[in-house]
């Protein structure tokens, strides 16, 4: 029997930040190198007991995706929205 992993999803105004806490062991190196400071420790626990991360609000994230290619576990995940061009 495979267990389906779930993930915690923020929607953002840029993006959709989704953390899978079966994968996060609250390292922090994401929160580190986030460039605007937006991740800050969350109250929901990930694989090995410690905090995972949350965005701090809506309006900071670029989604520069920066936070999901240092991640050494692979547990978040950034979905950009797509924005309406001007015609």
């Amino acid at each position: 029997m495979t267990k389906k992993l779930e993930a915690v999803s923020t929607p953002m105004e840029k993006a959709n930040f989704h953390i899978f806490p079966d994968y996060c062991k609250g390292c922090g190196l994401c929160k580190e190198k986030c460039p605007n400071d937006v991740l800050i420790w969350s109250e929901k626990l990930g694989v090995y007991g410690t905090p995972i991360v949350k965005p701090k609000d809506e309006e900071s994230c670029i989604a520069c995706l920066i936070c999901e290619m240092v991640c050494p576990d692979a547990a978040i995940y950034i979905e950009k929205k797509r924005t309406k061009k001007a015609i």
